[in-house]
């Protein structure tokens, strides 16, 4: 630790002493980028399972509003167009990740800040620097955890990113700062046991935190205050959930931006099935592989990923989850189709009898000797004429050491808008892009969704 500042204490000045003019120029792409991102995926989550439910539920008592729920276009109050928000971009798990700290930070971040910043009348800058530093916050949050006792980190971490940036927003000073930091430490949670059980609640602890960050900077705005060693206190974040290291989370902070190494996911499912979906789809087309073609299909994965999505896969309760957390199902769209879009993971995909077919030829090896999560992973397709086609990769599609190309970030974007309860044509998808792009140039966010719903 630099002084003998608390961890909140130095969040907290560093989000109220950084504007948009001090955002290092890769910072405010990265950042732009991934809000793009996540309204995608969150247009396209809006059908899935429990989405619309919920949509309808909120819509009930959600209170009136200026604050947009992204896909279908209805305003409501602040905190429950975050929910909203915030579910539908967790719920086709093809969001942003942070890979060092499992943290998915832009579902949760977004939705507080846009929903905050349409109330507020505030401007495309104003919206860039909260996302900015509400996920770096989460993001180093992720980052400073020695262990993992199976909470979920989105919403864990999130939270306090959604409460450091609604409260940039709110134009908090660092006390009231805090106050949100501190507040946001009662409304810390998520369990993995929504995961591994693959039920609806997964996707929804994003929402849960979103709208819990909105919540807690509007009570610091009302003048509620929060314990100032929410982090490394002793009831605090590290002794409660899990130890960590305080340093981490705040050295180099606002000279080193953590959040850069934010990952936008080429494929909507988990991201322990990237890199085998990567080098599948390569190997069958630049081969030109029929399904006929291959005699069996092998991808072998660290035992981190085996633990995700290595088991039988089984889509009898919730096939599109089932589909999205399973590397059976994975390489078999991959090897079968060459593609895993969003068509890919709908009920019909799902259960095709062609994917029942070719599910037998699926074999998944585990590697005890990878220490990684995620990558590196690899395949090894052996045709009916006995070649064998092997693969290997050591990063995951969309990480600073594979990143995806302009062209792949506007082409996932394209494809998940023209999905979702609004479906956009070509030239509507083109329009929002062109202006998401340049949203440091708008002067009302609430602005921006207007005209794009019948």
């Amino acid at each position: 630790m630099p002084d003998k500042s608390t961890v909140t204490e130095h969040f907290a000045v560093f989000v109220e002493t950084t504007d948009f003019d001090d955002l290092p120029a890769d910072v405010i792409a990265s950042t732009k980028q991934r809000i793009l991102d996540t309204i995608g995926v969150a247009w396209a989550g809006s059908t899935a399972p429990g989405c619309d439910e919920a949509r309808k539920m909120i819509l009930t008592d959600g209170g009136k509003g200026a604050s947009t729920l992204w896909a279908s276009g209805e305003r409501i109050a602040p905190r429950a167009a975050a929910f909203v928000n915030g579910m539908h971009a967790a719920a086709l798990d093809y969001d942003s990740v942070y890979e060092r700290g499992s943290v998915h930070p832009d579902i949760v971040t977004v939705p507080a800040a846009w929903a905050l910043a349409e109330d507020a009348k505030a401007d495309g800058r104003a919206l860039i620097t909260a996302v900015a530093l509400g996920n770096e916050i989460a993001c180093r949050l992720g980052a400073a955890n020695l262990e993992n006792r199976g909470w979920f980190y989105t919403s864990l971490h999130g939270v306090f990113g959604a409460a450091a940036a609604s409260a940039k927003l709110l134009g908090l000073s660092s006390d009231g700062i805090a106050n949100a930091l501190g507040l946001a430490l009662s409304h810390a949670g998520g369990t993995q046991q929504a995961l591994i059980e693959k039920s609806l609640a997964k996707r929804a602890q994003s929402g849960f935190a979103a709208d819990a960050g909105v919540f807690v900077a509007q009570l610091a705005a009302a003048g509620l205050n929060g314990p100032r060693e929410a982090i490394e206190g002793k009831f605090g974040y590290h002794n409660l959930y899990g130890a960590g290291d305080p340093s981490i989370a705040v050295d180099g902070l606002g000279t080193h931006y953590e959040s850069l190494a934010t990952a936008i996911k080429k494929y909507p499912s988990c991201t322990a099935n990237h890199v085998p979906i990567d080098l599948l789809i390569g190997i069958v087309a630049e081969n030109d592989l029929s399904p006929e073609n291959i005699a069996g299909v092998e991808v072998g994965i660290s035992p981190f990923a085996d633990q995700l999505v290595g088991a039988e896969f089984d889509p009898s309760d919730n096939p599109q989850v089932a589909a999205q957390f399973s590397i059976q199902y994975s390489a078999v769209s991959a090897a079968l189709r060459r593609r895993l879009g969003i068509a890919e993971i709908q009920d019909d995909a799902v259960f095709d009898p062609d994917v029942t077919a070719f599910l037998p030829k699926i074999k998944t090896v585990t590697d005890a000797d990878n220490p990684g999560k995620f990558a590196p992973a690899t395949v090894r397709v052996e045709t009916t004429d006995g070649k064998v086609y092997d693969g290997s990769l050591e990063n995951v599609p969309g990480t600073l050491e594979n990143p995806l190309s302009a062209e792949d970030v506007a082409a996932k974007f394209r494809d998940c808008v023209s999905f979702g309860s609004n479906p956009l044509g070509a030239k509507d998808a083109d329009a929002l892009a062109t202006t998401l792009n340049n949203i440091e140039t708008c002067a009302d966010l609430g602005a921006v969704l207007t005209g794009l719903h019948a």
